[in-house]
């Protein structure tokens, strides 16, 4: 078959958006290998998810935004969950999320930093998706911790509250859950390229290649592209100047916790007293692989670029630890493996995120970013949509008008 009778759609970018992008266009009913190609690219020298789809939280809920999207997602992540084995592949498990109100106990040693000299801190928005009066307002005038949530001390606890019903939450390892959507593309067929993107070739209206420079090396290359979707997160801009995405970025650690220690499934928006001055608000999340991530609120620092470049503020990840280690015992007694900093891609003038096509720029082009902190939670009612939009030319899942880029550029 000539080279001019096969599809070639280009996916830009090997976060959670782009690797299930390629996953949902393998698998949808018009994928034919031998007429379709798809080529996966990224920048990164370490291969996909090293941005914030590798360093989230993983959460997946119900109550998440937009809702149009939501819809579609969580009954996605339960099929895929169900269909890959999503418990042993990726960490998938429903979890019990709420609201906790206290103090913490200063560290005997303090060594492990504060807050001073920080960045201007910015809330990652993540409880807006809630109702009213989920937020437990009321409900927190009383204690109630759950019989099982033995890891956060009760003497410190002024409130407890659950944010959503049962099974309105989950959550996923997010890179593992990353890194699976791109191997079972790649069993599919899709070809995985280390390289940035350095622009998108136009011609006639219509989407004609990429110029791409490979990862280690200086020359820039061309490949033919009938489609180019754009999934660089927060470096999507670089290929389609005007697109109003801006990055937050945000620290997070990982303990270890000890092998005797009972970590039950939660997840807590915490807001703690006694720790220097003010209120500090980390959201602390149990795994099933023993470990516990968290994460604070993020910062306006430059965005580099190349993911591989992102910053770690040392101090920012001693002030978070010394923040979840002031209320549980636990956490303190675990083994910190992982300090890092990743940047969510949030629309600058609000909304979010953009998705479809860019049809006032070139026929064959697409773009999916601006997910802000929900890129994972989101990332299979995206892909379905953008895989439904390039290969039967409108989206049947979801009316995710109010997402369409001509709202946004």
């Amino acid at each position: 078959m000539s080279t001019d009778s096969v599809r070639n759609i280009v996916v830009v970018g090997g976060g959670i958006i782009g690797c299930s992008t390629a996953y949902y266009l393998t698998r949808h009913p018009a994928f034919v290998p031998s007429k379709i190609a798809i080529t996966l690219i990224e920048g990164s020298a370490h291969g996909a998810a090293q941005g914030a789809s590798g360093k989230a939280g993983g959460l997946v809920a119900k109550w998440a935004y937009p809702k149009e999207l939501v819809n579609v997602s969580f009954n996605e992540h339960v099929k895929l969950a169900d269909e890959h084995n999503g418990k042993d592949r990726w960490g998938w498990r429903y979890v019990s999320t709420g609201s906790w109100e206290g103090r913490g106990e200063p560290l005997l040693d303090d060594s492990i930093g504060s807050s001073a000299g920080l960045k201007r801190e910015k809330s990652l928005e993540k409880t807006l998706g809630l109702p009213e009066g989920r937020k437990g307002s009321s409900s927190r005038k009383l204690k109630g911790l759950p019989d099982d949530l033995l890891w956060v001390k009760e003497t410190l606890t002024q409130s407890y509250s659950s944010m959503a019903p049962e099974g309105a939450t989950a959550q996923v390892h997010p890179y593992l859950f990353t890194t699976s959507m791109l191997d079972l593309a790649k069993e599919k067929g899709v070809e995985f390229k280390s390289a940035t993107v350095t622009s998108i070739i136009q011609s006639g209206g219509k989407v004609t290649g990429v110029k791409y420079v490979e990862v280690g090396q200086n020359t820039s290359q061309t490949l033919h592209a009938t489609d180019v979707i754009v999934c660089g997160g927060v470096w999507s801009p670089s290929l389609l100047p005007g697109l109003p995405i801006e990055g937050t970025r945000a620290h997070s650690v990982v303990i270890r916790t000890a092998p005797t220690a009972t970590i039950a499934p939660y997840v807590l928006f915490t807001e703690i007293t006694g720790i220097g001055n003010g209120v500090v608000t980390p959201e602390i999340y149990a795994r099933p692989d023993g470990t516990v991530y968290a994460c604070g609120p993020g910062d306006d620092s430059l965005v580099p670029d190349n993911v591989d470049d992102v910053a770690v503020d040392s101090t920012a990840c001693e002030s978070l630890l010394k923040n979840v280690f002031a209320i549980s015992e636990e956490l303190r007694a675990g083994a910190v493996e992982v300090r890092q900093a990743c940047f969510l891609p949030v629309s600058s003038i609000g909304g979010g995120p953009i998705i479809g096509a860019v049809e006032k720029v070139a026929k064959g082009l697409f773009v999916a970013t601006g997910h802000t902190c929900w890129g994972i939670s989101n990332a299979p009612g995206t892909a379905k949509a953008m895989a439904e939009l390039v290969l039967d030319g409108k989206i049947k899942c979801a009316d995710l008008k109010k997402l369409h880029p001509s709202k946004f550029i």
